[in-house]
């Protein structure tokens, strides 16, 4: 197979499963200072990962003795681990139904700088009356809806960023300029929830779009993809007609990554005893097993793999040092690079030429 799959992972806590925290491998309040989720990204960047994404919501964890009741905010922790890592991607979820699109997109951009050029942002909604009663500013609404306002987000977020040209920058000491403000635009950009009069007040990122992926859980959310770089799949048997729905939904041609929980374990009976309490797990055993299945949905069609390990202690280990050497010597994915990057190159995605700069066609 001579077409290169994307490789992703997810950091969600010690790991996707409510009780990994729980292993004696885990210091839990390595947690909650990031240093886990730190150790799981540099383990994966050596291993050649693409990109993380980081787990995030607007509810509050569930208050229960066996679960951790704390949750680091995922754009702090991608910001956290970006200048401890040089090639591997950063992206944070966020849920845009309550939260201010002008600070949504200034806060992706920055951490685009951060990062030097590695930085998305998986775009998420809300429909929830917990979430609703957090924040306070309004009603829940209905999925509809949240992602009807969540696609105007996006577009005005990306208008946001192109509201300064690559150039407007000048830093002329000798006269006193700083910017060029001809090359900074107004957007005055107007939704049925949400009005922006702009410019940003962050540059141009470095990419100058950071990547928007969205996690097509839902019809709903299937709109959404139209808007998408990449897209996230839930498992399914379903594969080939989820992937024609989405090549039929978006304008473009976003990449499509099969998302799928795993815990890998050559042995079965324990396996299942660390599966016990998951509500669900795609693959459960061993490396040899999953790059199979890997190679087979490839075969379908997908573009790359997106990782949810039970364990970030005990699966990420397994997946940097097993599963992704096999995957190599299948030619399911390419070499690990050493070379910086940003994460638009790293996935084969140009950089968007800027509708406000002059003789702009977009």
């Amino acid at each position: 197979m001579s077409r290169r799959l994307i490789t992703a992972i997810d950091i969600d806590g010690a790991g996707g499963h409510p009780a990994a925290w729980r292993g004696a491998e885990v210091d839990p309040a390595a947690i909650l200072t990031g240093e886990l989720a730190l150790r799981a990204v540099q383990r994966a960047e050596a291993a050649g990962v693409d990109f993380a994404t980081f787990v995030d919501t607007l509810e509050a964890p569930v208050d229960e003795p066996e679960r951790v009741s704390a949750r680091l905010d995922a754009l702090g922790l991608a910001a956290r681990i970006a200048p401890a890592t040089d090639r591997i991607g950063l992206v944070p979820t966020l849920t845009v139904t309550h939260t201010e699109p002008f600070h949504v997109q200034a806060s992706v951009a920055t951490l685009d700088y951060v990062s030097s050029g590695r930085a998305g942002w998986l775009a998420e909604v809300s429909s929830s009356e917990e979430a609703a009663a957090v924040i306070g500013r309004r009603a829940p609404a209905a999925a509809a809806e949240t992602w009807r306002e969540a696609r105007y987000v996006v577009d005005v977020s990306r208008r946001l960023w192109d509201s300064w040209e690559d150039d407007a920058i000048i830093r002329d000491a000798a006269t006193g300029r700083f910017v060029d403000r001809d090359r900074i635009h107004y957007v005055d950009y107007e939704s049925p929830s949400f009005s922006i009069k702009g410019p940003s007040i962050v540059p141009r990122p470095p990419q100058g779009h950071p990547l928007t992926v969205v996690r097509v859980s839902s019809p709903e959310a299937l709109q959404a993809a139209a808007d998408a770089d990449v897209v996230l799949l839930p498992g399914s048997a379903e594969l080939a007609e989820q992937l024609a729905a989405v090549r039929e939904a978006a304008s473009t041609t976003p990449k499509v990554l099969l998302s799928v929980s795993v815990l890998l374990d050559e042995d079965t009976a324990s396996a299942v005893r660390r599966a016990d309490g998951a509500e669900e797990v795609d693959h459960i055993g061993g490396v040899q097993r999953l790059a199979d299945l890997i190679g087979e949905w490839a075969a379908q069609g997908v573009d790359g793999i997106h990782l949810r390990p039970a364990s970030l202690e005990l699966d990420v280990p397994v997946i940097a040092e097993r599963l992704l050497p096999l995957l190599r010597e299948r030619k399911l994915i390419g070499p690990a690079t050493s070379r910086p990057t940003t994460l638009r190159n790293r996935l084969g995605l140009q950089r968007p030429t800027n509708r406000c700069a002059v003789g702009s066609k977009a």
